[in-house]
């Protein structure tokens, strides 16, 4: 605010001086020019408080008289050079305020200084998005769905403008500006007592390394997620002890290669990764046998050697193929080259290249020349998904997606990845019993995803209760707050006990103080059962129907353990 207000002074000093001086020679000639009294004497010039008065209400255009006596002629010839003098300083002060207002630099004080109050007035905990393109504006709209306060900084002013347009259910502090700049990571909450993480989702590799040092040097206590796609910058990363460092490349080949040899298990970490009540996406069953991969990028490079790994015999097109005998030459978009790549035998197509374009190209050419080949395309840009949504590809890879999943799932459910370890072990048909699960409690959407802890922050009447020696039983916690007969639509996935996992809990399951419970399912499903454990009126109504309403003081007189 400072800054602000020294920039106002340092812009009006001029016209401030001009006034004071026309002010000044306004009362003193007032003071100098005698009068006349009421019989048309001579009288002495108005005293210096008169003359102030008289100026002050005039050269306001307020208007009040002459006072304490009519004026002599003189002195009306004295008022109106004023009038006219202090019309021109006044004319010259507003027309400096006015430019001073559309001043870009000035406007940009403002909104930061104001963006600055927001994020010291934060009382919640948020999270710091560096980066509001698609990755961030995917990320930023599902903390808003979920009740996540977040805090956005954006190089592109634009950007930063179309967010106010946006449904975002609160009013969200963001702030164009460069995030490799440290003040700027500052100015936005780093070091805020409230900041739980930072994700640098920019389109520059080289800003997000940036970020990520900034954090590990600032504030190493929080975690900080950071995408990537060179291996260099990878490295860079992990060597400053960047927590997570995510390659859609590598993730999305992971997950294919996944798909080709365990579907029903794909199916399942796809519906637990998936971003919370979304479209619910078709199962994907990629054929094996043999694949053509159009493109060898960088995408291509990483895909190749899983899929060749699942027991996928690879033919590769690109404009730089190595000559060997399974590579051709050529970008794939021409039902040449695809014919020449044995495309009547082949299973699958990768339309891989770093163009949408030629990618959909490629696609529908394959789909022209056989039909019911299993078709992935890749979309680099989310503006195109119109014409990627018309196409229908069998499997569509979009890297905002994969990194926004991987994020989420980092930060809101830690818990999960040790569920996803646990299911390396475990057939299809578990896996497709639980999917099938997931999908009833979602309904036609994906289910939210969230780990809770029975301690005093994040359940405060069920911990109290358990210290008390109530036994809570896993059924009865998830019993609808609204109707006890119901139960809420939410898979318990996995309670983690003193580093003690329980996969798939039962019913029965007793609960102990400092478990920590990883469930699946509807939002307000979540939120409800958030209710229940926070609330020591409704714990009771679940647990055995009785109603009771009050605070503390009333429980307290009425005889009550209060919570």
């Amino acid at each position: 605010m400072n800054s602000a207000f020294f920039l106002v002074l340092r812009r009006m000093r001029a016209p401030i001086i001009v006034l004071i001086v026309i002010y000044a020679i306004s009362v003193v000639g007032l003071t100098l020019v005698p009068g006349v009294d009421a019989d048309g004497r001579p009288a002495p010039p108005l005293s210096f408080f008169h003359a102030f008065y008289f100026i002050s209400y005039t050269a306001t255009t307020i208007g009040f008289g002459e006072i304490p006596n009519a004026f002599s002629n003189a002195q009306r010839l004295w008022v109106t050079v004023c009038i006219y003098l202090t019309v021109v300083g006044w004319s010259y002060s507003v027309v400096t305020l006015i430019a001073l207002l559309q001043d870009k630099g000035f406007q940009n004080t403002l909104t930061t200084n104001r963006f600055a109050r927001r994020v010291r007035r934060l009382r919640e905990p948020f999270y710091l998005i560096c980066g509001c393109g698609e990755t961030g504006g995917l990320l930023a709209h599902t903390f808003d769905r979920i009740g996540q306060a977040f805090v956005v900084i954006e190089k592109d002013e634009l950007r930063v403008q179309e967010l106010d347009l946006q449904d975002f259910k609160t009013d969200t502090p963001a702030l164009a500006a460069d995030a490799r700049l440290p003040d700027t990571l500052l100015l936005a909450g780093l070091t805020h007592r409230k900041c739980r993480g930072v994700l640098a989702m920019t389109n520059d590799e080289e800003a997000n390394l940036a970020i990520a040092i900034a954090v590990r040097l600032l504030n190493p206590t929080i975690p900080v997620i950071a995408r990537a796609r060179s291996p260099s910058i990878q490295a860079n990363m992990a060597s400053f002890g960047t927590d997570h460092v995510i390659d859609p490349f590598t993730r999305f080949a992971d997950y294919l290669a996944l798909a080709v040899g365990s579907p029903e298990r794909f199916r399942l970490v796809e519906l637990l990764t998936s971003l919370p009540e979304s479209p619910l996406p078709e199962a994907h069953r990629p054929p094996g046998g043999r694949w053509i991969l159009c493109g060898y990028g960088r995408f291509g490079r990483v895909l190749a050697p899983r899929l060749q790994a699942a027991g996928i015999t690879l033919t590769i097109i690109d404009p730089a193929a190595a000559g060997a005998s399974h590579d051709i030459v050529g970008d794939g978009t021409e039902a040449a080259t695809l014919s020449q790549a044995g495309i009547e035998a082949a299973s699958g197509i990768i339309a891989g290249s770093d163009n949408d374009v030629n990618n959909l190209s490629i696609a529908v050419t394959a789909s022209e020349l056989m039909p019911g080949l299993f078709v992935v395309a890749r979309q680099n840009q989310a503006t195109n998904s119109p014409l990627f949504d018309a196409y229908g590809a069998d499997f569509t890879m979009v890297p905002s997606q994969v990194i926004a999943k991987e994020a989420l799932a980092i930060l809101t459910t830690p818990l999960l990845a040790r569920f996803l370890e646990q299911l390396r072990g475990r057939d299809e048909a578990w896996s497709a019993a639980l999917a099938a699960r997931l999908q009833a409690a979602g309904g036609e959407r994906t289910p939210a995803v969230r780990d809770v802890c029975l301690n005093i922050s994040e359940a405060p009447a069920a911990y109290h209760a358990l210290m008390r020696g109530r036994r809570l039983r896993l059924g009865d916690v998830l019993r609808d707050g609204g109707d006890r007969e119901r139960q809420l639509p939410l898979v318990p996935l996995l309670i983690d006990r003193a580093d003690r996992l329980f996969m798939l809990p039962d019913e029965d399951f007793a609960l102990a103080a400092g478990d920590q419970l990883l469930l699946a399912g509807p939002l307000h499903a979540l939120r409800d059962l958030d209710l229940t454990l926070r609330n020591a009126n409704e714990l009771d109504y679940v647990l055995d129907g009785q109603l009771r309403s009050g605070g503390w003081l009333w429980r307290t007189l009425a005889g009550r353990d209060p919570v």
